[in-house]
C-alpha cells in the first residue's frame, strides 16, 4: 500500500482536522465525535440538516458542508457507520426551534446508529425526523444494507433539502421533499478496480487483469455480476439501460444526470462517459437540463464510475439550482 498515512487508527481525524484548519472562517472541527459542522450553525430560522455515513467517500459528506447544503456531519471510520452517540450528540449540538433532519445512506449499520439517536434525540425534546437514500438500482440486498443502498444521489436529496431549509421551509415540508427527490432519483456503479483502505493496507476484493464489477457498491460490495473490460461506450450502455428501466424514465422526461468518480478515475475518463450518455439519452427523447461531471461519492481509490439520473419536475429544478456554499472551498 502506497498512501499518505501515518497511524491508519488516526486517519479519518486527521483528515477531518486538516479540513479545519484549511477552512476556519467557514467550518467548525468538534473531535469528540468526529463533527465538522457550519460554524454559523445552528440557527433558529432554519432546519439543521445532518448526514452521517462512513469516511473514505468524501466529498460525502464532510466537505459538503454549508450554506444551502449541510449544516453537519459526522462520519464513522472508513467504511464504517458512525457511532450512535455521533449522530446524538451532533443532533443536540444542531438542534433548531425549526428541528433536525437526518439524512441516512440506506444501511443497516447506519440505520441502526441514526435510529437510536433520533430516538434518544427526541426523548430529550429535539424536534428531529429521519430520511433514508436508497437510490442504488445495482441489488434489491446486499450483505451492508436492508434493501437498497444509498449512493451518490445522496448528493440530489441533499442539495434539495439543503436549499429548501434555506427557504425556511417546516421540517415536515422538507422532509416530502427529500423523500420526492429520493423517489426520483436511480444510480448504479461500475468499478474497474477495488480500492484499498489503509487499515486493511490492501485491495478490498480482487479483479482480473481484465475483469470489471458491474454493479459494484461504494465499500466494494459485489454488484449484478463480473465482466470482461470493454470500450468506455459499451461499459456507458451496461450503467444507463438499467438506470433508464427502474423507474423508468421514459421519452419528454427532463432529468439531471451524474456521472460520479469512484475516486480513481480521471475527469478525462468521466467525461467521455458523459459523452455517450448525454447522447443516448438524447436518443430515447430524454432532455438533459442539469450536468453533474465529478467526485460527489467516492469509494478511496476506486477506479469506476457510477451514472445517476433524477426526473425533474418545477420544484426539484428550482432546489437544485439556488445558490450553495460549501465550507472547504477549493476557489
Amino acid at each position: 500500500m502506497k498512501k499518505f498515512v501515518n497511524d491508519p487508527l488516526n486517519y479519518v481525524p486527521e483528515m477531518l482536522k486538516g479540513i479545519a484548519l484549511a477552512n476556519p472562517d467557514t467550518l467548525r472541527y468538534v473531535p469528540e465525535y468526529n463533527l465538522i459542522m457550519r460554524a454559523d450553525a445552528p440557527h433558529d430560522d432554519k432546519v439543521s440538516i445532518i448526514q452521517g455515513s462512513g469516511s473514505g467517500h468524501e466529498p460525502a459528506h464532510v466537505l459538503t458542508v454549508g450554506k444551502g447544503m449541510l449544516d453537519g456531519a459526522c462520519p464513522g471510520d472508513v467504511f464504517a457507520a458512525p457511532p450512535m452517540d455521533y449522530v446524538y450528540e451532533t443532533t443536540k449540538l444542531l438542534a433548531s426551534p425549526k428541528g433536525v433532519l437526518l439524512l441516512v445512506n440506506n444501511y443497516t449499520g447506519d440505520r441502526m446508529a441514526f435510529d437510536m439517536a433520533q430516538e434518544m434525540s427526541l426523548a430529550d425534546g429535539v424536534k428531529v425526523k429521519t430520511l433514508f437514500i436508497d437510490d442504488d438500482v445495482s441489488v434489491k440486498d446486499s450483505t451492508y444494507t436492508v434493501g437498497r443502498r444509498g449512493v451518490a444521489g445522496n448528493f440530489f436529496v441533499m442539495k434539495a433539502v439543503g436549499a429548501a431549509s434555506e427557504a425556511g421551509a417546516e421540517l415536515d415540508e422538507i422532509v416530502r421533499i427529500g423523500e420526492k427527490v429520493n423517489s426520483v432519483t436511480r444510480t448504479m456503479g461500475l468499478a474497474l478496480s477495488a480500492c484499498t483502505p489503509p487499515a486493511k493496507g490492501a485491495p478490498l476484493f480482487e479483479l482480473g487483469d481484465d475483469e470489471i464489477e458491474i454493479g459494484v457498491g461504494i465499500h466494494g460490495e459485489p454488484g449484478r455480476r463480473r465482466a470482461t473490460i470493454a470500450p468506455a461506450n459499451d461499459l456507458l450502455d451496461e450503467l444507463l439501460e438499467p438506470v433508464v428501466a427502474d423507474l423508468p424514465f421514459e421519452n419528454g422526461d427532463r432529468v439531471a444526470l451524474m456521472i460520479n468518480g469512484l475516486g480513481g478515475t480521471p475527469i478525462s475518463e468521466l467525461y467521455i462517459l458523459y459523452g455517450r450518455a448525454h447522447e443516448q439519452l438524447a436518443a430515447k427523447g430524454i432532455t438533459v437540463a442539469r450536468s453533474y461531471v465529478g467526485e460527489y461519492c467516492t469509494s478511496l481509490d476506486m477506479a469506476g464510475a457510477s451514472l445517476t439520473l433524477v426526473r425533474l419536475d418545477d420544484e426539484i429544478e428550482d432546489l437544485l439550482a439556488a445558490p450553495a456554499e460549501i465550507g472547504a472551498r477549493i476557489f
